[in-house]
């Protein structure tokens, strides 16, 4: 039995967070230029998301771009850029044939002009599609986001908008990046690193970390169904004990 058929499509995270990690290393394995593995990532990308797709996983998002990867050498952070324009520009067509929406989180305003009306021509075309939300995140980090938030609650509370004592999960959440998303409840990263890397980290709170040594460039949809699998075979208990959820759930039964 394949994989796939493994799989409880009844039982799938609704939400897969992906850190898309090792194109560079990819690439200097084999004695090529890093932007190599970079572009090579890209057909990854494309079958994860079809993928998804395919699965009828309601949420993707691709940590594609940091904020501490501006710090990276000016030539790789600039061929990345046009990587990301003219891979926008090929893909949206097929992004909107296969009713998938496009969304963004990060601080576009540190992105290129181009960048930014790019990304934001395709989010207008796939806007009303209603299959897989594929969320890129660019230009982002937690720490950014956490901060913003925090900014704009403040600004709130001294016009008198908020008060600070109501504060909650509910509405910390809608001042965040994600506000219009479900937390995820898979996070991926490949190429053998067990970091977070500044991905995310509020939401991730209860999800399930699955770390492959797989580089990025080589993660294919095998590679997916092999975590999906590993995520369903764990339990997810949210601080409760293991009688607790058997009994909730025998109680829904």
């Amino acid at each position: 039995m394949s994989l796939k058929d493994q799989l409880d499509l009844q039982r799938l995270p609704r939400h897969i967070a992906i850190i898309m990690d090792g194109n560079g290393r990819w690439a200097k394995e084999r004695g090529q230029d890093r932007l190599y593995g970079h572009h090579q990532g890209v057909e990854s990308v494309r079958d994860i998301v079809e993928g998804c797709a395919e699965l009828g996983v309601e949420y993707l998002t691709l940590y594609a771009f940091s904020t501490e990867n501006w710090d990276r050498p000016v030539y790789e952070v600039n061929g990345i850029m046009e990587l990301l324009v003219t891979t926008i520009r090929k893909e949206v067509d097929t992004l909107n044939r296969n009713n998938i929406r496009l969304h963004v989180i990060g601080d576009m305003n540190m992105l290129p002009p181009h960048c930014q009306r790019e990304l934001e021509e395709a989010r207008e075309i796939t806007s009303h599609n209603g299959g897989l939300n594929l969320v890129m995140a660019l230009s982002y980090s937690s720490r950014w986001e956490i901060l913003e938030a925090v900014r704009a609650i403040a600004r709130d509370a001294k016009e008198g908008k908020i008060n600070p004592e109501d504060i909650n999960h509910e509405s910390w959440s809608k001042y965040l990046s994600t506000s219009q998303l479900p937390d995820p409840e898979l996070m991926i990263r490949t190429s053998g690193e067990h970091r977070i890397s500044n991905f995310l980290l509020y939401q991730i709170a209860y999800a399930e970390l699955y770390f492959t040594n797989t580089r990025w460039p080589d993660f294919r949809k095998e590679n997916l169904y092999e975590a999906i699998l590993n995520y369903q075979n764990r339990e997810r208990r949210f601080g409760k004990t293991s009688e607790q959820i058997q009994q909730n759930e025998e109680i829904v039964s």
